[in-house]
């Protein structure tokens, strides 16, 4: 079968068959694609349908004027919540966060270890030590330091070093 046309396209010795099947074949691709779309623009329209229902534009301007209220408060509230976390911060800073154990026998003839310095700091290593000592006739002797940055304000035996490094050393960050 011979056609003018395809002669004049310089395609005449192409079988025309062939090229109805390729516009076959193309007709069922754009069809597909046609589906497809159909398919995408029915999700829209059904989630459009779904979000309109009931509702005028009034209505739906109360709603977003409603989004916006909650939306300012919602940051009010975290401002808030903010501000109140700052300041639970600065309070911890000034509560005793470093606990400092030291047991001992304050007298070599005796056994148990009864005796304790106990140190307890805050923060910035401020705060105080308490040495306890158990005597020999059953008695308690306590004695209290001042801790200012670490350091005490009299001279330290080795046990309440002992509890103050212990302290300094209990809480890394």
């Amino acid at each position: 079968m011979e056609s003018n046309i395809l002669n004049l396209l310089g395609l005449g010795n192409i079988d025309p068959a062939i090229f109805i099947l390729a516009l076959l074949a193309l007709v069922l691709i754009l069809l597909l694609i046609v589906i497809i779309q159909g398919c995408k623009i029915s999700k829209v329209s059904k989630k459009f349908n779904k979000f309109m229902t009931g509702k005028d534009a009034k209505s739906l301007e109360d709603e977003i004027v409603d989004l916006f209220h909650e939306n300012k408060m919602i940051r009010a509230e975290n401002d808030k919540n903010r501000k109140d976390i700052q300041d639970i911060n600065k309070r911890m800073q000034r509560t005793f966060q470093k606990i400092g154990l030291e047991k001992y026998d304050a007298f070599s003839q005796m056994g148990g270890q009864l005796s304790f310095a106990l140190c307890m700091l805050d923060e910035n290593d401020n705060g105080f030590l308490m040495n306890s000592v158990h005597s020999t006739d059953g008695l308690n002797y306590s004695y209290s330091k001042v801790i200012n940055a670490g350091i005490a304000d009299v001279e330290l035996s080795d046990e309440e070093k002992k509890a103050l490094d212990s302290a300094r050393e209990s809480v890394r960050r």
